[in-house]
């Protein structure tokens, strides 16, 4: 019997994504690899079950009684691991930190699960990143949350009614989601700046066309991440920022790490000295927010700056958000599969690295 590969329609409020897209199934079946979907699994991210060729539909019990991979965009609801096969195996993105619940529950089904957000950051990996992919989507998403919520204009316009200055956009974090805001402010033609502790980053910001800005502040760090600042490094980047701010239009935060709350850098009283029109779009509100103020998936005004907190950007944008996040988790199946068996090589740090429980038994500490 070959191999099968399958999916559900997600469960996360709001999410619209699918783990497996008609173009990464027709991948599969190619490795002679059996697509077992839900029926509808697709449809809310824009692809109908119609789109799918040579892929087999069923319901729900029927897909997890079946799965010898079972791909994920985000955890599925807990009634899911027992209804899996024993020893079957879990790709996706599993939100490991803190989950010691779910590990257990996937250890007691003898389950071997993969959280792709363990992945190392290393060149070999960049093909199956999902947090570098979905970031890119909520980077994008982001800025174009900031410019319909902004009471001005982004561009500069010449009008009958005179000459309209353009927007003064801030991104604060040049990671993939800060560079991808930085680009897409750009497009909207606002005056855009970019910053980020990490000095290595000057020349990424400074590519897309925007303004790096200098605090005086640098703390490079492993793995592509800032280190945590010091209290006097702290303190001095944030009377810098504060000075800077009172002359933004939009500030978007995008400084995240994963598995850590998300580092506070803007204060309530930097946004005490932001002029009033002023707007923060707080990408990292799923952490605790970069921003004081900020209230995860909650619009918040403060002394006439608004704040807003969204949450899951990648989701609302769904197709594209889907056909990326499928590659990621076809490149990594890929890792798993060898001559038609499921022979996972742990001697391969990509697979060992992301591996949270193996035949059952915990392999990351929540």
């Amino acid at each position: 019997m070959p191999i099968t590969v399958a999916a559900l329609r997600e469960t996360a409020d709001g999410e619209r994504r699918v783990a497996i897209t008609p173009e990464v199934a027709k991948k599969l079946r190619g490795k002679d690899v059996r697509v077992l979907l839900e029926r509808g699994a697709g449809a809310a991210a824009g692809f109908p079950d119609e789109t799918y060729a040579d892929v087999e539909f069923a319901d729900a019990d029927s897909v997890l009684a079946q799965a010898d991979i079972f791909a994920c965009v985000l955890p599925p609801d807990d009634s899911v691991w027992p209804r899996l096969r024993e020893g079957a195996v879990v790709v996706g993105q599993l939100r490991p930190y803190g989950a010691g619940a779910r590990i257990a529950a996937m250890g007691q089904r003898g389950l071997t699960a993969f959280a792709l957000e363990l992945l190392p950051r290393t060149t070999r990996a960049q093909a199956m990143d999902v947090l570098s992919s979905q970031a890119a989507v909520a980077g994008y998403r982001a800025m174009l949350i900031a410019a319909e919520a902004s009471p001005k204009f982004f561009p500069m316009l010449t009008t009958a009614a005179g000459t309209i200055r353009p927007s003064r956009v801030l991104v604060i974090g040049a990671g993939v989601a800060g560079l991808q805001a930085v680009a897409t402010a750009r497009r909207l033609g606002a005056q855009t700046e970019g910053y980020d502790v990490r000095p290595e980053t000057r020349e990424q910001v400074e590519s897309l066309g925007a303004k790096f800005i200098e605090l005086g502040v640098s703390a490079a760090g492993s793995g592509g991440y800032a280190r945590e600042l010091t209290a006097e490094e702290r303190q001095a980047q944030q009377q810098a920022l504060a000075e800077h701010l009172k002359n933004v239009d939009v500030v978007v935060t995008t400084a995240a790490v994963p598995g850590r709350p998300s580092p506070k850098i803007v204060t309530r009283a930097m946004v005490d000295g932001m002029k009033p029109g002023a707007l923060i779009v707080d990408l990292a509100a799923e952490g605790g927010g970069n921003c004081e103020l900020t209230q995860p998936g909650q619009r918040v005004e403060h002394r006439g700056v608004v704040i807003l907190g969204p949450l899951n950007l990648p989701a609302g944008a769904p197709l594209h958000a889907s056909e990326m996040m499928a590659r990621n988790i076809y490149n990594f199946v890929e890792l798993l599969i060898s001559g038609g068996a499921l022979t996972p090589d742990f001697n391969d740090e990509l697979v060992a690295k992301s591996c949270v429980t193996r035949n059952g038994e915990a392999q990351f500490q929540a």
